[in-house]
């Protein structure tokens, strides 16, 4: 793959695999967001406690395997759905990335669930993106998937849709 010149701009990664450093910036952005929504559902959890049971205060103190159960559960839908819905999490939008499949068409319910559950279970696989010559990852490799660059959509310069395989 030749590298883009810099006077491209997103317009000329638009359609191209995303590298290590894209994506690791938007797994730490989905890694916040995940974490913002685990403790707002814990203080929502606490105000219905307080609600209920009256002061104090307090969140409610689950075991720890249930935490940790809890917490894969969300993040591994949080994933699944924005591949699903939009090929995008909050962090894939913000670094301008879509998850899509190896043709270029959108990821699928399926496939987005699997591709989730492997991200979480095996976060170390996304640094195979670094020696891989497609950019990508172990998970991407498994449910046979890329994540590219989309900065407008699918709407400038043929965008992901139409274009020719990632394989």
């Amino acid at each position: 793959m030749t590298p883009p010149r810099p006077a491209d701009g997103p317009a000329g990664l638009q359609g191209r695999a995303a590298g290590l450093v894209s994506r690791a910036l938007a797994v730490v952005a989905d890694t916040l967001v995940v974490l913002g929504i685990a403790v707002l559902a814990d203080l929502g959890a606490g105000a219905v406690r307080f609600l209920v049971l009256g002061p104090p205060f307090a969140p409610p103190k689950l075991a720890d395997w249930l935490t940790g159960f809890l917490g894969f559960v969300l993040t591994v839908g949080y994933l699944a759905a924005g591949w699903t819905v939009t090929g995008r999490t909050v962090g894939a939008r913000l670094m301008g990335l879509r998850v899509v499949r190896r043709s270029g068409q959108p990821l699928g319910a399926g496939r987005a669930l699997l591709r989730a559950a492997l991200c979480v279970v095996f976060p170390l696989g996304l640094f195979w993106t670094a020696l891989s010559r497609r950019d990508a990852s172990v998970a991407d490799l498994v449910v046979r998937s890329a994540v590219v660059y989309d900065w407008y959509g699918g709407r400038a310069r043929g965008g992901t849709r139409g274009q020719r395989p990632l394989a």
